[in-house]
């Protein structure tokens, strides 16, 4: 069966690579589960520098407000309808992900060469966020994909410069809700795109379209081997495991990414819901890190600190029916998360933020038996 005969049923995917330059690689995608359970998950590759990503938990009720405009006006001011609880960077409450009580995710990828946004107008300010508070907004304010289509046309997203890039951050977005519903968000030639028809699919450059057309080269692709063929009296049997998937891109490309997570994904395993979906999630993902680190400086206009460990800065997985967060990061794989249902948004006076990276945390569980 091919993969795409699997497209309504299993599970839908998004990749996207941050930079020309394989800085960034960042890889989404979603999975559910037989029991309904959608779970919506990505890495963060950014190998220029470190995002410093924190853990956030924002209560119903705080105010919040866009990044100043291109003139030094303030930009879009709201408060936050909906607890929400996600990865900030930077020091800042720059929403890479999250996921809000609603179930709704928003996860926000590079679109590097491809995205403009909305012409400033001053006049409009009221109305106008910043690329990198567009996460932030559409989680804290609205509790699905329905809500989030309306809204992204009664918003400006305009070319605000994120200073640690020297340039408006050039990104787009996937929003999926606890039903599995799931738009694709990009700003290109100044013009807001919504995909609504997806293939569950998300990558960086060229634009969504574009990696639609590409899949239909792929449509060979199966999750079983090719049975062996007679030529001449012949048997010609498959060399080893893996035809059904043969000629699938190898590279890091953000069109070979893409192909590769959807073939992946549409060929997983049922999964139960939940953490068994989690798990699978994280499996799939675990693919994906980048094989090597940024070189470019003119990407790290701030001198801000290069990682260590790669630039897969953060894995994490968000399961929209029950709540919760589990994540990883370069410094230590160990799975870890976070439960809305046990957590006090009541109690917070301010958005409260804890480290991902936890140095007090073993890299490994020593087993060895004691005699």
């Amino acid at each position: 069966m091919s993969f795409l005969i699997k497209f309504c049923g299993l599970a839908v995917v998004g990749i996207v690579s941050c930079s020309a330059n394989l800085a960034s690689s960042c890889t989404f995608i979603t999975l559910k589960g037989v029991d309904g359970t959608v779970v919506a998950s990505r890495t963060m590759e950014w190998g220029t520098f470190d995002l410093s990503p924190m853990m956030t938990f924002v209560a119903a009720g705080t105010e919040s407000s866009a990044m100043k405009m291109p003139d030094g006006q303030d930009g879009a001011k709201w408060v936050t309808k909906y607890d929400v609880a996600g990865v900030t960077m930077l020091g800042q409450m720059l929403f890479g992900d999250g996921i809000n009580s609603e179930g709704l995710n928003v996860s926000l990828l590079y679109l590097p060469g491809f995205a403009e946004y909305q012409a400033y107008d001053p006049e409009q300010a009221a109305i106008s966020l910043a690329p990198v508070d567009f996460t932030g907004f559409m989680l804290s304010q609205f509790a699905s994909v329905a809500e989030v289509r309306q809204a992204a046309q009664n918003i400006r997203v305009v070319p605000v410069v994120t200073p640690e890039l020297g340039v408006a951050a050039p990104v787009h977005f996937s929003i999926t809700d606890r039903s599995g519903d799931q738009v694709i968000v990009e700003y290109i030639g100044g013009v807001l795109k919504i995909y609504e028809k997806t293939l569950g699919v998300l990558t960086n450059s060229p634009p969504y379209d574009w990696h639609i057309n590409n899949a239909r080269n792929y449509i060979n692709m199966r999750s079983v081997d090719w049975p062996e063929v007679d030529v001449n009296g012949v048997d010609l049997a498959p060399i080893g495991y893996g035809t059904g998937l043969l000629g699938l891109p190898g590279d890091f490309t953000p069109p070979s990414r893409f192909i590769r997570a959807l073939a992946w994904t549409q060929t997983s395993r049922p999964t139960d819901g939940g953490e068994d979906t989690v798990h699978e999630a994280l499996r799939i993902l675990a693919n994906f890190q980048l094989p090597m680190e940024a070189t470019d400086q003119k990407l790290n206009p701030a001198e801000l600190k290069v990682l260590k460990y790669g630039g897969t800065q953060y894995t994490v997985s968000y399961d929209l029916q029950n709540l919760r967060a589990y994540f990883q990061t370069s410094e230590n794989p160990n799975v870890r998360s976070v439960d809305f249902n046990n957590f006090d948004f009541n109690a917070l006076s301010t958005p409260l933020k804890i480290p991902m990276r936890d140095q007090s945390m073993p890299f490994a569980t020593d087993v060895t038996p004691i005699r």
